[in-house]
């Protein structure tokens, strides 16, 4: 059976989380999908996605960033966010970031005593150089998210928070769901795909880009 789908484009990355909404939640209506995820870093993306699926039967899942991605014991969603998608019982899921974290992170990230940091560097720079030496055998998770940036950010990151909140058990791995992400804050990318658990990577299929920047470059100020 023959398929005909269409794709949104926006001239560049950014802010489009409106109209993501809109397309994604025809699309899941079209699909009899079930479940979108949402990739929300401190929640505000998340409560916008809630609201716009409350009137559904459509399960919404929140996926955060792991703890400690911007600090030791940070978590970067906010307690006021947190209540209001609890309210509206929405599942957030927090783990740790399939392509982005683990050890990978912790060894490209890991502070240099400041004896053994060359006089010139700080320690940011001496950071950021020793990430730049690792890449040269790159683990296959960052290979893998490398690839997918190809096509912009938030394809990445759909994919990446869909296999997330599939390892938690808070979506089917034997249903199509949606992907909603984005490059930053906010959202630009929707996708609907078939999920799979990073244990079985290679079972994650895509089907359709809902929506995507047509570009994956985001405009240079003042051009």
């Amino acid at each position: 059976m023959d398929i005909e789908a269409t794709t949104y484009y926006f001239e560049s990355p950014g802010n489009h989380t409106a109209k993501v909404l809109e397309v994604a939640k025809a699309r899941a209506l079209e699909r009899d999908v079930k479940h979108v995820v949402v990739a929300s870093t401190r929640g505000e993306t998340g409560v916008k996605v809630a609201e716009a699926f409350k009137d559904t039967d459509i399960e919404v899942v929140v996926v955060t960033h792991q703890t400690g991605h911007r600090g030791p014991g940070v978590q970067l969603l906010t307690d006021e966010n947190r209540k209001r998608l609890e309210d509206l019982a929405i599942r957030v899921v927090t783990g740790t970031d399939a392509f982005e974290g683990g050890v990978g992170l912790g060894i490209t990230r890991r502070r240099i005593p400041e004896a053994a940091r060359p006089p010139s560097r700080t320690i940011m720079e001496t950071i950021s150089m020793m990430g730049r030496m690792y890449a040269t055998i790159p683990p296959v998770a960052r290979t893998v998210a490398s690839v997918l940036r190809l096509f912009c950010q938030g394809v990445k990151v759909a994919v990446e928070v869909t296999l997330m909140a599939a390892d938690a058990g808070a979506i089917p791995v034997d249903r199509d769901v949606i992907a909603i992400a984005g490059t930053g804050r906010d959202a630009d990318t929707a996708l609907l795909l078939r999920p799979a658990n990073t244990t079985n990577f290679l079972d994650l299929d895509i089907h359709e880009i809902i929506a995507k920047p047509f570009t994956k470059t985001r405009p240079i100020r003042g051009r």
